[in-house]
């Protein structure tokens, strides 16, 4: 059939259009209420986050609760200190669509690193707790877009159509790895 048989049809669909990545790394001071002696441990729960469009970026907000364990009074008594940390990362799109028809319909944000303890130590100053996150974001911008597509307007026959060749196909190795009593079953009937 010749090029010019066919004709193209102009769709508009909803695509990633934008996309980008954000690791960071912070630092929060806890304030217990005891001068800690030692931290016994240290873990973030309770992560929440909202992706917002900003433009050319993607601004992750949320929140998250630090917990320290620590001992306090000369190591004889231990209390636990909880702290919600509000954050907002900025996810620059490193791969945009200049193409898109410009109307953002949604805007996503998967965490791919949940935010982690590093390193809990204690202050130099001795009264309070020094917590080291790290946590990593993957945001999404989906849009509409054009996508152009083939049409050929007397269909396409049968014939047409090259159909894949598919053999079972056995090698050598798979040979030796087989039962040879595994077909014979009960044949003393």
């Amino acid at each position: 059939m010749a090029k010019n048989d066919f004709s193209y049809r102009e769709i508009i669909t909803k695509a990633v259009c934008g996309k980008g990545r954000k690791f960071s790394q912070a630092t929060h001071t806890i304030t217990p209420a005891h001068k800690p002696s030692s931290i016994l441990g240290c873990w973030i729960i309770n992560h929440k986050y909202n992706a917002l469009d900003n433009g050319d970026a993607v601004d992750v907000e949320g929140s998250y609760d630090i917990n320290v364990w620590y001992s306090y009074n000369n190591n004889t008594k231990t209390e636990v200190v909880t702290e919600t940390v509000r954050y907002k990362d900025c996810c620059n799109l490193s791969k945009k669509d200049e193409k898109s028809l410009g109307t953002h319909l949604e805007v996503n944000a998967r965490a791919l690193q949940e935010p982690n303890t590093l390193e809990a130590t204690i202050s130099p100053n001795g009264n309070k707790v020094l917590v080291q996150v790290e946590r990593e974001f993957l945001a999404e911008v989906i849009g509409e877009t054009k996508v152009w597509v083939y049409v050929n307007p007397e269909g396409i026959e049968e014939d047409d159509i090259e159909e894949d060749e598919w053999e079972d196909e056995v090698d050598d190795e798979e040979f030796e790895d087989l039962d040879p009593n595994f077909l014979l079953g009960d044949l003393e009937e």
